[in-house]
């Protein structure tokens, strides 16, 4: 489906949140909830790819343009109550689907409301990349954003010096890398600062928990998945063969598949 609109909604602390509709946008439907280092645009050709629900709305959390500033006082609460606002504002919707930081946001959304479905690919939850908020910190405070986002791919997601100068190579993309890097210092700290509950998405009707094949068992995507089960007792798993943190960069339509499929089994 094609995008049809972007919906814009005022927030606490004066920010802002704006949704990217495709489809259908008065019709119930999906809504994506992205993570870390990521915006709505990455995840058009996904949305373009599903079509079991007669809308997608990708959520562009705050501390991303054209969305508002984190503002003082963020934390991983601040996004539950943003998605509540937008859930409020999509009444009716049929799932809600989040990716990595963007999928812990989307289980904890679930102990606060009743929802039909929730799907999370590879959600995080503390103490993922704990280890690295030293340095996140000093490089925010340098405002040195390519360090960040050096930080993030070399010392969380495991690239080696080769792949990290691939990205680099590609000038526009190192520059939106950087663009988006620069709420990752808060969010990750937001992440770890709060105990997750015993139980989450404890008031949804079902529940999916999808995993990059590369990534099964194996740190720090896998590892931390496993954490997140523990929490997530009633959920069907569901693995993406060939593939790890980014299906959604590298596999957007078999990840849009995988999506429709789990409509279906709904």
């Amino acid at each position: 489906m094609e995008q049809t609109i972007q919906k814009k909604w005022p927030v606490g602390g004066g920010s802002w949140v704006t949704v990217e509709v495709y489809g259908e946008p008065d019709a119930p439907g999906l809504v994506v909830v992205p993570g870390a280092m990521s915006d709505a645009r990455a995840w058009r050709h996904v949305a373009t790819a599903i079509d079991a629900w007669p809308s997608v709305a990708v959520v562009n959390r705050r501390g991303r343009t054209p969305s508002g500033p984190l503002t003082g006082g963020y934390s991983l609460r601040t996004e539950v109550e943003d998605l509540g606002l937008i859930l409020d504002e999509f009444a009716g919707t049929q799932a809600l689907f989040g990716w990595s930081y963007g999928g812990l946001i989307a289980l904890l959304a679930a102990n606060d409301r009743s929802l039909r479905q929730v799907i999370a690919y590879e959600p995080v939850m503390r103490p993922f990349g704990r280890h690295v908020l030293p340095e996140l910190k000093a490089a925010e405070e340098k405002a040195d954003w390519e360090a960040t986002v050096e930080i993030v791919n070399r010392e969380i997601a495991g690239l080696d010096a080769a792949h990290i100068e691939t990205l680099r190579a590609d000038r526009q993309g190192w520059a939106d890398l950087q663009r988006l890097s620069r709420p990752a210092y808060a969010e990750l700290a937001a992440l770890n600062a709060a105990p997750p509950p015993d139980e989450m998405a404890r008031r949804a009707d079902r529940v999916d928990l999808i995993i990059g094949q590369c990534n099964h068992g194996t740190a720090p995507y896998g590892t931390s998945f496993d954490d997140v089960r523990q929490h997530v007792t009633r959920a069907e798993v569901h693995v993406l063969h060939g593939q790890g943190h980014l299906a959604h960069l590298q596999a957007p339509t078999e990840l849009g598949h995988l999506l429709n499929g789990l409509a279906t089994a709904r």
